[in-house]
């Protein structure tokens, strides 16, 4: 499959099969992940893994779909207003990059923003320095949605003089 057909065939996994995923293969991903752009080579992005006792305390609405792995991705603050968003901006990047060397092989994930509530924050232990960006939730899909209807690309273009 090539990158656009990729790009375009990623779905959210709302529903996952309790087959685990190998953690040597999600640590490869990480580490594909890692090549994400980030000014000033930063690289921001912490990963908390979540074990069983964490994930109930967390009590998601539908157990982030029975995945196997979880865990939260951080983005550490910057030293000015403007590089912690370029932090946010990178993390962002380093998560979907993941996402598509997961789906590259077969392997789907949720991106959830549970964890940004303070009480989440604290039973994830993000240090106080850390942006919570969210929670990825990583496994075989039980099942693959249809595509959802996007906006025309056109539709979100402007052309300046």
């Amino acid at each position: 499959m090539n990158m656009i057909e990729l790009i375009k065939s990623r779905r959210n996994i709302k529903k996952f099969r309790s087959e685990q995923v190998d953690e040597t293969v999600i640590k490869n991903w990480l580490n594909a992940a890692a090549m994400a752009p980030n000014h000033r080579m930063t690289e921001p992005w912490e990963i908390i893994f979540i074990g069983s006792e964490t994930r109930e305390k967390l009590n998601h609405k539908s157990n982030f779909g029975n995945a196997p792995t979880l865990f939260a991705v951080l983005s550490r603050h910057g030293a000015t207003k403007v590089e912690s968003e370029e932090n946010v901006a990178a993390t962002a990047c380093f998560i979907q990059n993941f996402n598509l060397a997961a789906w590259s092989e077969g392997v789907g994930t949720f991106w959830s923003s549970i964890g940004i509530t303070g009480q989440n924050r604290d039973l994830l232990k993000v240090p106080e320095h850390f942006d919570l960006l969210g929670v990825l939730a990583v496994g075989y899909p039980e099942m693959i949605p249809d595509p959802k209807p996007r906006t025309p690309i056109e539709n979100k273009l402007t052309y300046l003089p």
